[in-house]
């Protein structure tokens, strides 16, 4: 008897490690790519600035990289499947567009002012994550755009003939 109940356990033990693992799937999609290399350029530029004289914008990479963290884990675990009140995409395209603008200020900043070379590195891992970021609010955009028009853009408008038109074909 004790057995059986010890298996079950364990499975419900195994169920639940298994809910919180990232699915391939998602991780080798465009989407996990490209939060994967989010989370990997923030946490570089985070540990060059971190490094850097320019320590004082080390709070930016270090928001942006728990940012994209969650995100990573709530698309790869479904999470926000469960949470229908937000809208993910909405909110991962504000997120990109804020980090975008921020990782482009700071590196300007970066590169230009402080004259160490974990500035500069810094500076030149914020463009790189720059680049990621905005890449990624593209994609999301173009697919929020998709989704308002109702469809799929590569789909023709049905043709539809206008009310005024003399034609009296029959």
């Amino acid at each position: 008897m004790g057995d059986i109940e010890a298996q079950e356990n364990n499975r419900s033990r195994q169920t639940i490690f298994h809910s919180l693992l990232a699915s391939k799937e998602f991780i080798t999609s465009r989407k996990g790519l490209l939060l994967l290399g989010e989370v990997v350029m923030s946490f570089i530029s985070f540990v060059c600035f971190a490094a850097s004289t320019a320590a004082a914008f080390v709070t930016a990479p270090l928001i942006e990289l728990l940012a994209a963290l969650f995100l990573l884990f709530a698309y790869s675990t479904k999470f926000n499947e469960r949470f229908k009140g937000f809208h993910w995409p909405l909110m991962d395209f504000l997120r990109c567009v804020s980090a975008s603008i921020i990782f482009f200020i700071i590196s300007i900043i970066s590169v230009s002012k402080y004259v160490d070379g974990a500035s500069k590195a810094a500076g030149v891992f914020g463009f790189i994550t720059t680049i990621f970021f905005a890449l990624d609010f593209y994609f999301i955009f173009n697919e929020l755009a998709n989704f308002l028009k109702g469809g799929d853009s590569s789909e023709e408008p049905p043709n539809t003939q206008d009310d005024d038109s003399d034609s009296d074909s029959d």
